[in-house]
């Protein structure tokens, strides 16, 4: 009797670790599938397509974008485009993530035909202490790459499930730098203000004003869509020296439209 219970443990140790190396091989093999196409994104998708600089190739390359995407669609995380999230939502395009990215930290290396960035523009607050707010944290995922490479992050997102989401990602993920909130993002986040980096990624028709202010005057930058719902958006650049207003084209997208209090203004 004790010889077949003995038997009996042995077998089921053996199937134990059996099922543990097979599980552990297919993380393995997803884990590496993963890693080749994030490699793949960088290369063909972003660096192809004019994004450069180092930092913001290193941030893109770390950052698992398949953390950020619902299960459903989890094997299409690094494919060329948005992908739905939930409550009528996107995660943006990972040529787009970068692009912004870049515009809002290093205008200096953007080289587009519209909009001529100059080569004295500068950061106005050393990256180390760069303060930035996003407006429409989504998926986090943006806020994820934002947070490799600045002091702070403080993101607003107006759906609270999808904030709720985000923050935990966030969270698990080890970005202490990185302050979720849910609500309008309308009037952004006047108590942390001013910020030396706004950036938004839903489209109102009309820059909000109320993030024009929490700009820092000394060369606080913005980038933001702006345009109709549904339709052609202009990503413009905004840089802000006292009361004035630079504004640039960088390109043409298509976001989701900002909601909340902005509709009433319209």
């Amino acid at each position: 009797m004790k010889g077949k219970r003995v038997f009996l443990i042995s077998v089921a140790l053996a199937v134990a670790v059996v099922a543990y190396f097979n599980f552990s091989g297919v993380m393995c093999v997803f884990g590496t599938e993963f890693e080749k196409a994030r490699i793949d994104m960088v290369e063909y998708q972003i660096r192809s397509r004019g994004i450069a600089e180092p930092h913001v190739i290193a941030a893109m390359q770390k950052v698992e974008r398949h953390r950020f995407v619902p299960e459903a669609v989890k094997s299409l995380s690094y494919h060329d485009g948005p992908l739905p999230i939930g409550e009528g939502q996107t995660i943006s395009q990972p040529f787009i993530v970068a692009l912004m990215t870049q515009c809002l930290l290093f205008p200096e290396t953007v080289d587009t035909s519209e909009s001529c960035f100059k080569r004295d523009d500068t950061v106005p607050a050393e990256l180390s202490r760069f303060k930035i707010l996003e407006i429409g944290t989504g998926s986090g995922y943006q806020a994820a790459v934002l947070g490799e490479l600045s002091y702070e992050v403080y993101t607003i997102e107006i759906v609270e499930n999808l904030g709720k989401r985000a923050e935990k990602t966030l969270s698990e993920l080890g970005y202490r730098n990185v302050f979720v909130r849910t609500g309008d993002g309308y009037r952004g986040w006047p108590e942390k203000a001013p910020f030396d980096g706004i950036i938004v990624t839903c489209a109102p028709d009309d820059i909000p004003k109320p993030l024009l202010e929490q700009l820092n005057p000394n060369g606080g930058r913005m980038v933001i869509p702006v345009g109709p719902a549904g339709d052609t958006q202009k990503l413009m650049y905004v840089r802000r020296n006292a009361d004035k207003y630079e504004k640039r084209l960088v390109t043409l997208v298509m976001f989701v439209p900002m909601t909340g209090e902005i509709t009433s203004k319209k």
